[in-house]
């Protein structure tokens, strides 16, 4: 494995933790809290800032070696996984402009690897 290849998916990684935060932001948004200071100010929404401070630096270490040009197409992979994880703890079921708007990533990401 290319040194290239272990950073890009080192950059997917951090894509992927970086949707299991925003899958825990949203669990957090759906709880009535007694303040607007406790809705801001509790564990789940400052572990996910926390853990998207933590998937900005390792993109940050990833780009020494990744292509600044193939970064937006690695970092496109988050929507997928937003939306694979979104089924998976929500039950929501993505609406056909959300399926066609996947399909082109993944088109755009097939593209771009040939």
């Amino acid at each position: 494995m290319t040194q290239l290849t272990k950073y890009a998916l080192l950059l997917v990684l951090s894509s992927l933790i970086s949707s299991f935060s925003q899958i825990l932001l949203k669990k957090s948004a759906g709880k009535k809290y007694s303040s607007k200071l406790r809705e801001y100010l509790n564990i789940p929404v400052i572990t996910s800032y926390a853990v998207f401070f933590l998937c900005t630096l390792i993109t940050m270490y990833s780009l020494k070696v990744v292509p600044l040009s193939m970064s937006p197409l690695l970092d496109a992979t988050g929507y997928i996984f937003v939306t694979a994880l979104s089924f998976l703890f929500f039950r929501e079921i993505p609406e056909k402009k959300q399926l066609m708007g996947l399909i082109l990533i993944l088109a755009g990401i097939a593209v771009y690897a040939v």
